[in-house]
């Protein structure tokens, strides 16, 4: 396995892939980059160099009780990027992900290290509800998230995938058991105290002057069904904090549209990074 340590001794492991302009994808909660594994093999077959870890206290990396947070994170991002000397990257980056790759962009990206960067149903500017954010979800949404994680996360990470993560609650949905159990699987790989840490990170990191500072092209995707981060107060509002971006809205498509419909999601991702 490909690992490196960050300063306080956290291994964090990461994939490596092929040669090219590189790629870096930023997974979401509670996953691991193997999340990404539709979109890597997509980039990798058209002369990308493809790269995604771990994040800390997620997948196979170690499993933190500290650092747990955005700034943290992001300088974890940094040092991966570091050890492997990544110039002219890409970042994308999904759900708690994005947020990643905001911060990460925000406050490392200068000196040619990030040519663009996607957000993908990405949670800036901000998930929580606030005097200043009246249109976010309330803490009661996320206080749930903690307590289903502390009662039975086996179950609660049945409960996701199998219901709003991947839209399979609708309607008419084609659930893809193999997807759900993938999730599962990924999530179970990381550690409670991380993942129970990492809900505060995702909801109630304020992203806003993050993005006010980005200063490369930036393509924000996100399906209006999307369950998980609403659309209305996340990309729409993104997309107008941003200096160069782009939004591209995916009717009826949900939280998890990189896995469920990857042939819609990869040539849109291909185009903005050859355009």
């Amino acid at each position: 396995m490909s690992t490196f340590t960050t300063q306080d001794g956290t291994e964090i492991f990461y994939k490596d892939w092929g040669t090219g302009q590189p790629i870096v994808f930023h997974h979401g909660w509670p996953l691991s980059a193997d999340d990404w594994d539709n979109q890597m093999l997509f980039f990798l077959d058209k002369g990308y160099r493809v790269i995604a870890h771990d994040r800390r206290g997620h997948g196979r990396s170690t499993q933190t009780a500290t650092g747990n947070e955005m700034d943290t994170y992001a300088a974890d991002v940094a040092a991966l990027v570091a050890h492997l000397d990544l110039k002219n990257a890409v970042h994308i980056g999904h759900s708690t992900g994005g947020g990643e790759v905001a911060r990460y962009v925000a406050r490392y990206g200068g000196e040619g290290r990030v040519a663009k960067a996607v957000l993908i149903g990405a949670v800036p500017p901000i998930m929580l509800k606030t005097d200043s954010n009246p249109g976010g979800l309330p803490i009661e949404v996320f206080d749930g998230f903690r307590a289903a994680l502390v009662a039975n996360r086996a179950q609660f990470y049945r409960d996701v995938p199998a219901g709003p993560f991947y839209g399979f609650n609708r309607e008419g949905a084609k659930a893809s058991q193999g997807a759900v159990d993938n999730w599962w699987r990924q999530g179970m790989m990381g550690g409670a105290k991380a993942h129970y840490d990492c809900i505060e990170a995702f909801s109630e990191t304020d992203f806003t002057e993050d993005l006010k500072k980005i200063d490369v092209p930036v393509l924000i995707m996100h399906g209006d069904d999307d369950q998980i981060v609403p659309i209305a107060d996340s990309a729409l509002l993104a997309a107008g904090l941003v200096r160069h971006g782009t939004l591209k809205v995916y009717e009826g498509l949900p939280h998890g549209m990189c896995t469920t419909h990857p042939e819609i999601i990869n040539p849109d991702l291909l185009a903005f990074i050859q355009g």
